[in-house]
């Protein structure tokens, strides 16, 4: 068994849309790597600084992430247990194993696909795009399309009488 503690850059394009991790910014590796039969198990916890916007108001948003990886990297030649398809199991490849897809699968997973500053968070006015949380009752008068028509016809005929 070995322990890798060390600080690396990450990769790009690891997030979503609206959040992620900085492409450049560090992860903190905290792993055992154990040899076993089939392989190298590989376990511990990764940490890393999301950064981001919330999905309703736009207002940038970060903070710590800490996700715990387990992952096992079979030996060349050994055959996996049927449960998984051959793609999805990670290989041993000329000695060496590739965490990226590990961190990236984990990391990832972890991301909230709607990220938001506070659960509260009211967002932006659909109409013109103003910050509801600082104008408390906007609003904007709305007619329905469908009654437009008749509003008009109203109107003429009060500038008629």
């Amino acid at each position: 068994m070995r322990t890798l503690n060390e600080h690396v850059p990450a990769p790009s394009d690891l997030g979503v849309a609206l959040i992620g991790v900085k492409e450049g910014s560090d992860i903190e590796l905290d792993l055992r790597l154990e040899a076993v039969h089939e392989g190298i198990l590989v376990s511990g916890s990764v940490n890393v600084e999301v950064t981001g916007e919330c999905g309703r108001c736009l207002d940038p948003l970060a903070y710590d992430l800490e996700v715990n990886v387990q992952e096992l990297f079979f030996y060349e030649g050994v055959e996996p247990s049927g449960e998984e398809d051959d793609e999805e199991q990670r290989r041993v490849e000329y000695d060496l194993i590739d965490l990226e897809p590990v961190l990236r699968d984990a990391v990832v997973t972890m991301l909230p696909f709607q990220p938001v500053c506070r659960e509260d968070c009211q967002g932006l006015c659909s109409e013109c795009g103003a910050r509801l949380e600082d104008e408390p009752g906007h609003h904007h008068e709305v007619i329905d399309p469908r009654w437009a028509a008749l509003a008009d016809l109203a109107k003429t005929d009060r500038q008629t009488d």
